[in-house]
């Protein structure tokens, strides 16, 4: 099997290479810069990338890879800091900009390439996405110039003799259009790869590498009903049948009625090897009178973590814990960033369970993203109300209401979240959405009903669409959609009488509001 190998230098954006290069069907794996020769000639690449990062070229002891790869004769691309960090290593100097460049940039492309073969014409402008406050300002000798900005003379470089190939912009983000056809030009035209990394070839090996594993023993699985888990214990039910139990912890923070649905679907092909834990006054109780976003985070990780540990020392022959960890949470969460990147979220998912525990973790989707456990999951025959459900928080609602938690603020929040899902599949939207949901926010506003005075809660709804949740758009409604769904929730709600929507994308937003 081809693959690519990312060496990553600490970029936000670097996952989204990797995603973009197995779409086409070609494997490829994310390691930090700094993985020893041994390391790389083991992974055997067909050819390498060298991700963008928040550090410098210019500083006194940059961040550098191996000094191997540059004797391996395989095509290189260096994007961003990559970029800059193949032109010194070949003879060439970086400086600091006084102009930078952070968002959508304009590049002249100067000399035909194969890296842009197809896709862009000579003496023509393009819209690309930069985010550099260094530059190039002399061209190693054994390179040529493809394409300049006003900013940056040196923004593409090739020396197409070697396959080695240097981009000041980020072709990875959906803000550069044709990015991803830079990317399949070189992992395609210029790398040569076949197109050979399949999910059925994925299932297969994972039937094998699981029975292997497991033999004899039991494995235990934190259910929540969400698309990571429910594939997880789909894989694990296919290979090892009855060996598996699955433990369903409800916090009582679900949206209205997705506790039984869950029970439902997983009760009917579990059977007595599914057991939901309703613990929702326990959640409720931990959660009275706490405000802080992260400490109710921490409240309910740890005590889902305590009801769990409690379940499992009730079943007997368990040797296997397993996990919906996938790839995102592996680079993100575990020291796999080769340099200083700023933590925005952390996953519940790794490390996040106790050692005395004494089980063996097993992960059987952490090589792959989301999509992928989607298309995964389709061949699973895990039903569709899971696979397309949105994203959901770990925390729940707890994240969706802001300020103190009572079962009251919950139910509002259940049944208007209902009613704005409802009305999203009802009018054929929900599927043309990446995710929406409803906030309960801690404002009262004046409002009139039945000629009455109300003093109620103001609801925010919140829509976007996105490819891959890094970065978002507010979905935009047409009016009388949006209307209908206020008018609705006002009505039929208790507790609201005022209905507001997020615009904001992300960033400089996030798409949840905690």
């Amino acid at each position: 099997m081809d693959k690519i190998l990312i060496l990553d230098f600490g970029s936000q954006v670097t996952q989204l290479i990797a995603r973009r290069i197995r779409k086409k069907n070609i494997y490829c794996e994310i390691h930090p810069y700094n993985i020893s020769k041994k390391q790389i000639e083991n992974f055997s690449p067909k050819a390498l990338i060298l991700s963008g990062g928040p550090a410098s070229t210019i500083l006194k002891k940059p961040l550098k890879p191996d000094d191997s790869i540059y004797s391996l004769n395989i095509p290189i691309l260096g994007i961003c800091y990559g970029h800059q960090l193949l032109c010194k290593r070949f003879g060439g100097k970086v400086v600091n900009s006084k102009k930078r460049e952070f968002g959508k940039s304009l590049i002249k492309i100067r000399n035909n390439s194969k890296i842009f073969q197809g896709i862009y014409k000579k003496n023509k402008e393009y819209q690309v996405w930069m985010s550099h406050g260094d530059k190039v300002s002399k061209l190693p000798s054994s390179f040529s110039i493809i394409a300049s900005t006003t900013n940056a003379k040196f923004a593409v470089i090739a020396n197409e003799r070697n396959k080695i190939y240097g981009l000041q912009f980020h072709p990875e983000v959906i803000h550069t259009p044709n990015g991803d056809k830079i990317l399949e030009n070189f992992v395609k035209k210029i790398s040569l790869c076949k197109a050979n990394w399949r999910i059925s070839d994925f299932i297969e090996k994972s039937l094998i590498k699981i029975k292997k594993q497991v033999e004899t023993h039991g494995v235990i699985c934190a259910l929540s009903g969400g698309v990571d888990s429910s594939v997880t214990a789909a894989l694990l039910h296919k290979a090892i049948g009855k060996q598996l139990k699955c433990i369903f912890v409800d916090t009582g923070l679900l949206r209205k009625n997705e506790g039984n649905e869950i029970e439902k679907i997983f009760k009917k092909k579990l059977g007595n090897n599914f057991k939901r834990v309703n613990a929702g006054n326990l959640f409720l109780n931990k959660l009275k009178n706490i405000t802080d976003p992260e400490k109710k985070r921490k409240i309910i990780g740890k005590l889902f973590i305590d009801i769990f540990q409690k379940e499992a020392k009730k079943l007997n022959s368990i040797k296997y814990l397993a996990q919906g960890t996938l790839y995102p949470d592996v680079i993100e969460s575990k020291s796999v960033r080769g340099a200083p990147s700023a933590k925005i979220k952390s996953h519940h998912n790794v490390g996040g369970l106790p050692k005395k525990l004494n089980f063996k973790l097993i992960e059987p989707l952490k090589e792959l993203f989301k999509d992928e456990v989607r298309i995964l999951g389709k061949k699973l025959n895990v039903p569709d109300i899971i696979l397309k459900r949105h994203p959901f928080p770990g925390p729940g609602l707890a994240v969706r209401i802001p300020g103190s938690i009572t079962l009251r603020k919950i139910k509002i929040l259940q049944k208007a979240d209902s009613i704005f899902i409802e009305e999203l599949k009802k009018k054929k939207l929900y599927d043309k959405i990446w995710q929406a949901f409803a906030v309960l926010l801690p404002v009262r506003t004046i409002g009139v009903m039945g000629d009455q005075r109300s003093y109620e809660y103001s609801c925010a709804l919140r829509a976007v669409t996105s490819i891959d949740g890094m970065t978002a758009e507010p979905y935009y409604f047409n009016s009388n959609d949006l209307a209908q769904i206020s008018t609705r929730i006002v009505n039929e709600v208790n507790g609201i009488n005022r209905v507001v929507y997020d615009y904001t994308s992300k960033p400089p937003g996030t798409i949840e509001w905690e």
